[in-house]
């Protein structure tokens, strides 16, 4: 299977800005949007999927716990006990094949793979605690009208659904712009997420445990930020996320 790197593909168009590589992104993802063969394997694949049932199931399920204070400066973060507030539960491992299905879902224009990937990170948040809000990372506005949809609010909106909780839209907003973290070092991305994110009604949260979805992590920062802010309102909060880009 060829390698997808979204970061490669984004390198040689980074002096022309983020429409520019969100153009690019797309178009080398165009080929996935409504596959009649499976990217992973080559099977026939019916035009609503992204990978075939094999390929999906292959991918490297996670199905544990990271602690994103920790990770986000590149210390273990398996494990953790001393960061309660922090911790964040993933389903995947993020290989080729999840970069596949998660790369279609972003710049693909296929909300509808919303729906599957929340069953995923329901099933990594099966053994937490029982939840009484889903809220999501925003999305910043420049990406949000380049893109046309907010992933995290669909994840969050989907997988509330599955959970039969109400999903608090807006719940979280940027308080100032921040670079795509995409080209960051792992210390730059937490500079540039600290103190990014404010709870809009503080008193809607405060006491109540609430899950924070993202789509990937990767070092933690910008989960690490929207959890700090949850901690500060009051709320016991819980990230979860479909798949770790270590």
């Amino acid at each position: 299977m060829a390698a997808l790197s979204l970061r490669a593909a984004a390198g040689p168009f980074a002096a022309h800005g983020l429409r520019a590589v969100a153009r690019a992104i797309g178009a080398a993802l165009a080929p996935f949007a409504l596959p009649s063969r499976c990217p992973g394997c080559g099977a026939e694949l019916e035009s609503s999927a992204a990978l075939c049932p094999k390929c999906w199931a292959a991918v490297p399920r996670a199905d544990l716990t990271l602690c994103v204070h920790c990770l986000a400066r590149e210390r273990e973060p398996v494990g953790c006990a001393r960061h309660p507030a922090f911790r964040v539960r993933v389903a995947w491992v993020y290989d080729e094949r999840a970069a596949t299905v998660i790369g279609t879902y972003k710049y693909g224009a296929r909300e509808d793979l919303a729906a599957a990937l929340a069953v995923e990170m329901g099933r990594a948040l099966r053994l937490g605690p029982r939840p009484e809000l889903a809220v999501a990372v925003p999305l910043h506005a420049a990406r949000l009208r380049e893109r046309g949809y907010d992933q995290a609010a669909l994840l969050a909106r989907s997988w509330a659904r599955l959970a039969g909780v109400p999903f608090l839209a807006d719940a979280l907003e940027r308080v100032r712009p921040t670079r795509a973290q995409a080209r960051l070092g792992a210390r730059a991305r937490r500079a540039n997420v600290t103190g990014a994110f404010r709870v809009r009604e503080p008193a809607a949260l405060e006491g109540r445990h609430v899950v924070l979805v993202d789509d990937v992590v990767t070092t933690g920062a910008t989960l690490e930020a929207g959890l700090a802010a949850l901690e500060a309102c009051g709320a016991r909060a819980t990230g979860a996320a479909v798949a770790w880009a270590q």
